[in-house]
């Protein structure tokens, strides 16, 4: 057996630590950087502030230290959380808007409203009677969707119509552009054509 083998372990340390062909570097002082000025006043700040509390409570500023600092890192916690979670709902996905459908009683009695006008003749009111209740339809679909200043060419063109929605909806508005501002009256087709399209855009989804 080699001398070697036959050491202990504390005699093999010894000779490793006392070996001239290695060396050990001590480790250098390590001494932590001084506390910032503005730390120690916020610290004697603080200190002045919660000490009374802490001796009203029967508890030494070492506990009330530590409390505040529980605290703190509670705060700091809910912050990320909270931005956490906004981060989280901006990515996901919006729920799809629901389908908005016109109350079929409702439709039922805005035709026989519109159907007395055209009843009399009075076609040009029958149809814009068709358009402003179109329009109660969307506004009440998507309140924020419609301005005093929106026009019916504008409201026809809303996103968020239905391809099916948009086309009846500009036909009708067509419609009474020609009865209003053309200057080219109504007749019985007109109103027929003008009635079909509520009918249909009354039984359609608006989205």
């Amino acid at each position: 057996m080699s001398a070697a083998a036959s050491q202990t372990p504390h005699q093999a340390w010894r000779a490793i630590r006392d070996a001239r062909d290695l060396q050990f570097t001590p480790l250098p002082n390590w001494t932590p950087a001084p506390t910032p000025d503005w730390v120690k006043a916020l610290a004697r700040f603080l200190r002045d502030l919660f000490e009374p509390v802490g001796r009203a409570l029967g508890l030494s500023w070492p506990v009330m230290e530590k409390i505040l600092i529980g605290l703190l890192a509670l705060g700091v916690a809910l912050l990320l959380w909270r931005i956490g979670a906004g981060l989280w709902a901006m990515r996901r996905p919006a729920p799809p808007a629901p389908e908005f459908h016109l109350d079929a009683a409702a439709a039922r009695a805005l035709l026989d409203e519109a159907d007395a006008l055209a009843a009399q003749g009075r076609f040009d009111e029958a149809t814009h009677l068709l358009l402003l209740r179109s329009l109660e339809h969307i506004a009440a679909a998507r309140p924020s969707a419609l301005t005093p200043a929106s026009t019916a060419r504008e409201i026809a063109a809303l996103a968020f119509l239905s391809a099916p929605a948009r086309a009846t909806f500009g036909r009708i508005a067509a419609l009474v552009e020609q009865g209003r501002y053309a200057l080219h009256p109504l007749g019985a087709q007109d109103w027929a054509t003008a009635r079909a399209a509520y009918a249909d855009f009354a039984a359609r989804p608006l989205a």
